[in-house]
């Protein structure tokens, strides 16, 4: 089957999931066409993945400044985070500890894991966040207990991209002898991840959210972090995640962390660049516009803004055919009428209806960024109400 031929719509969606890079995708190529060994595997076919796996497993320990024996491969940042919760809860002592802190604004893939565990009979208590979506150090220590067993925060929000106080809460937990888990699949190489800097026990990352391919993620797990299995099978990945290993997949995450680790500071500088020029032009074009989430403590390449009077819904629908674009996170329901991220944040409906997410990569030209801008500040003149 042919692929169907790209559209030129541009591309301003890069926190849903990003394109896989060129080099990337040479990289996994042989493992689908010539190299299909088992890793488990004891000729040289199978030493040969399980070399493969090994050298990945090392790259994207290095993204993250940690040792490649404590990163286990996953098929997905959900799956990842549902192991660092439900593995936790498992290996606690039951009899001791059963509460569970995350925040208001955490991905379906932390907050349902959560909520499964209240089913089970867990306490679970939501932190509110302020009005930039972060979290405050005090609310995050009044709900500490002598109970808790774990803490979830991600590192940045995918929709309106705040970035948390991870280290600071993680002082909070270390003291108490609180585990602390952050998904960071949408600040992987975006912005400088260290684990012993934030102070993490537990780490996700989400190989297409830079330019791997769907399909593969990966768990940092902090040595002597108490974690069980949630599925069951072979001895995979620690014992962590039975299943054999997807290799071709594998070697992409690696890649992927190597070209990240490689280009971090000037990747991260075109990002902030490509996003503020875009609002400069969005804020010039449309009076009123508002910005959402922190004016600095955010990712550099995300741009949530919302556009006065109209429909943010409506305003892509009007573009798109020139710009690709999200009002939120790609993993929530399209029905949703106002996002829990922003009514979390105290949004009144009007704002919350007008919100668009605009999130650029390390392709996005300043061309694109200029006509991408024209084209919704065209449309919002069109779309708004006239006097």
């Amino acid at each position: 089957m042919t692929a169907p031929a790209m559209p030129d719509a541009i591309y301003l969606d890069f926190n849903a999931t990003t394109p896989v890079a060129p080099e990337v995708l040479e990289a996994l190529l042989p493992w689908l066409r010539e190299q299909h060994g088992n890793p488990s595997s004891t000729h040289e076919y199978g030493r040969r993945a399980a070399q493969a796996v090994t050298a990945a497993r090392a790259q994207v320990a290095s993204l993250v400044g940690a040792q490649p024996h404590e990163i286990v491969f996953t098929g997905c940042a959900t799956e990842s985070n549902n192991l660092s919760l439900l593995g936790v809860a498992a290996a606690v002592p039951a009899q001791r500890r059963r509460h569970l802190v995350v925040s208001a604004i955490e991905h379906p893939a932390v907050m349902a894991p959560a909520m499964a565990l209240r089913q089970q009979g867990w306490q679970v208590t939501v932190v509110p966040v302020d009005a930039f979506g972060r979290l405050r150090i005090d609310d995050v220590a009044r709900a500490l207990r002598p109970d808790t067993a774990l803490v979830s925060v991600m590192h940045s929000n995918n929709e309106v991209g705040t970035l948390q106080p991870v280290a600071e809460i993680a002082e909070l937990t270390r003291a108490r002898d609180i585990v602390l888990h952050t998904d960071a699949a949408q600040s992987a190489a975006k912005v400088p991840l260290r684990v012993d800097e934030l102070g993490v026990d537990l780490l996700t990352l989400a190989g297409h959210k830079f330019h791997a391919p769907k399909g593969v993620g990966a768990l940092y797990v902090r040595r002597g972090t108490p974690l069980r299995r949630i599925l069951h099978g072979g001895e995979q990945e620690h014992g962590m995640r039975p299943g054999t290993e997807n290799v071709a997949a594998i070697v992409a995450i690696g890649t992927a962390a190597a070209l990240a680790a490689s280009r971090l500071p000037q990747i991260t500088a075109h990002l902030r660049t490509m996003r503020d020029r875009l609002h400069a032009r969005l804020d010039a074009g449309v009076p009123g516009l508002l910005l959402n989430g922190h004016p600095e403590h955010r990712l550099p390449n995300t741009l949530h803004v919302s556009f006065p009077g109209i429909s943010g819904r409506d305003l892509l629908a009007q573009t798109a055919d020139t710009v690709a674009a999200s009002v939120g996170s790609a993993c929530h329901s399209e029905r949703e009428a106002v996002s829990g991220v922003l009514a979390a944040m105290g949004f009144d409906s009007a704002r919350a209806a007008g919100a668009v997410r605009l999130s650029v990569g390390r392709t996005t030209t300043t061309d694109e960024v200029d006509r991408a801008a024209a084209a919704l500040v065209s449309a919002w003149e069109q779309l708004r109400p006239k006097r």
